[in-house]
């Protein structure tokens, strides 16, 4: 049964319509495809480049996924590796310090998992890779994230779940850059709260006419 509308709601590409009264008895199999329409569209791309690695050969041009406003993605396959690079967009200048140490955790992370793809980050200036490539998005707060793919990963056995954890990557950067700005924020309220007690406890008592009397100071 077919599901997608053919026009599309305002501000959408794609609209599933459900008829709740007459749902299939496989409604759980209809809800995960469903669940799985991005990342399905995403590994069409995917599939071709690693079947073109897994083939030994180099693609003669890098495919460009404009996955989010101002934001893309690019792959492109050579005979020993598929590389996938993202462009992200940092609004907030705190998410670049916070985006850095994360970046660099994950390219440190290589040197504990030897089996981990391997990651390269800059801000700014784009991987040579993209050398030549129109429509770059550059600037300070602009920043490229590089992942190396290799057969290990890229192999019938495990190409679908390196699809499932690449295709979301800029969605759980973003989210952890927030759940950490989040997190700072709270340890900076408590923190604040814990100084005015302190301070609260410090001031000086009243004096009363007895105190004023026997010169007693608070």
């Amino acid at each position: 049964q077919w599901y997608q509308r053919r026009v599309a709601i305002t501000a959408g590409d794609v609209t599933l319509k459900y008829d709740l009264a007459s749902l299939p008895d496989d409604k759980d199999a209809v809800a995960k495809k469903a669940s799985l329409l991005k990342r399905n569209c995403f590994s069409a791309v995917f599939e071709k480049y690693f079947k073109m690695q897994e083939n030994e050969t180099a693609s003669d041009k890098m495919a460009v996924i404009h996955y989010h406003e101002e934001e893309a993605m690019y792959i492109s396959a050579q005979t020993d590796r598929v590389t996938v690079i993202f462009s992200t967009l940092f609004k907030d200048p705190d998410d670049i310090i916070i985006g850095r140490v994360f970046l660099q955790e994950f390219k440190d992370a290589r040197k504990q998992y030897q089996q981990a793809p391997q990651v390269l980050y800059s801000y700014g200036e784009p991987p040579r890779e993209l050398a030549g490539q129109p429509g770059v998005l550059q600037g300070d707060n602009v920043g490229f994230v590089t992942f190396v793919l290799f057969p290990r990963h890229t192999n019938p056995s495990n190409r679908d779940n390196t699809i499932n954890l690449i295709h979301q990557f800029r969605t759980y950067l973003h989210y952890h850059i927030k759940c950490s700005k989040a997190y700072l924020h709270s340890r900076m309220r408590s923190k604040t709260s814990t100084f005015l007690k302190v301070l609260n406890r410090a001031k000086p008592e009243a004096m009363t006419d007895k105190d004023k009397k026997y010169g007693k100071r608070g």
